[in-house]
């Protein structure tokens, strides 16, 4: 579980997170949506440590983490997986060897050790046969696999996900999600998820925010979104209807 507790966040003189108070429950998929600009990216950043926050307390489980020195939270960091807008893989690097790279950077294991691990999940995220391959040779649904195979490779108790499903087509999108919701509901991971995709929301939203002008406006599941009276979220999820629907026209 991750706590956030009456979070500010400010650049400069902008205030973009406003008094943000949730909780991110273990062993479900907690969605953060919003419009762009809302601030759902800067929340997601400042939970996992890319930001700074200006005031409030980030709690993962029973250890404040916005409090933690360098090394602390290096070493939290050995407990969280990330996935990137775009996949961010290494072009220089094979399949096997992207997988790797978290291994090799926070723990002992010798290279046969590494190789296994990373071979595992690889093939629990149906990527076989791919290991010497570059990212430039495998398609973007195979990209993204890989992708989360890197991001589970340290077995995290927390995994986030920034808009996993940019670029993809809806049928692919949907291949994540459930990849996603299966992996978090297995190894039992708090996963956060930062996403304006709607088909994602009523694919695996078990526990959604919505934020709006950097305030917390929403909270519900993907069966309360639909029976919502709250206008400002009305209006958010019409608009990314219509704009799925005219990509397809």
């Amino acid at each position: 579980m991750i706590e956030v507790k009456n979070i500010y966040k400010s650049f400069v003189q902008k205030e973009v997170l406003k008094n943000i108070s949730a909780v991110f429950e273990k062993g479900k998929t907690n969605l953060i949506i919003g419009q762009s600009g809302s601030g759902k990216t800067v929340l997601l950043k400042s939970i996992v440590g890319l930001h700074d926050i200006t005031s409030g307390e980030i709690w993962y489980k029973n250890t404040r983490f916005d409090t933690l020195n360098f090394n602390d939270k290096k070493k939290m960091r050995q407990k969280i997986g990330m996935l990137f807008q775009g996949s961010a893989l290494f072009d220089f690097a094979t399949v096997i060897q992207n997988v790797m790279f978290p291994l090799e950077i926070f723990t002992d294991m010798t290279k046969e050790e590494r190789m296994e691990r990373a071979n595992f999940c690889l093939k629990r995220v149906n990527i076989i046969n791919a290991d010497n391959l570059y990212p430039s040779e495998i398609s973007g649904g195979m990209q993204k696999r890989v992708a989360i195979a890197r991001a589970i490779a340290l077995n995290p108790e927390y995994l986030f996900c920034d808009e996993p499903n940019s670029g993809l087509d809806p049928r692919t999108s949907i291949l994540i999600d459930n990849l996603i919701k299966e992996l978090t509901d297995e190894y039992q991971i708090t996963t956060i998820i930062n996403t304006h995709d709607m088909n994602s929301v009523m694919e695996c939203g078990d526990n959604i925010i919505f934020i709006y002008e950097g305030q917390k406006w929403w909270t519900g599941n993907k069966t309360d979104i639909l029976n919502s009276d709250n206008q400002e979220l009305n209006e958010f999820v019409f608009a990314s209807k219509m704009t799925k629907a005219m990509k397809k026209l």
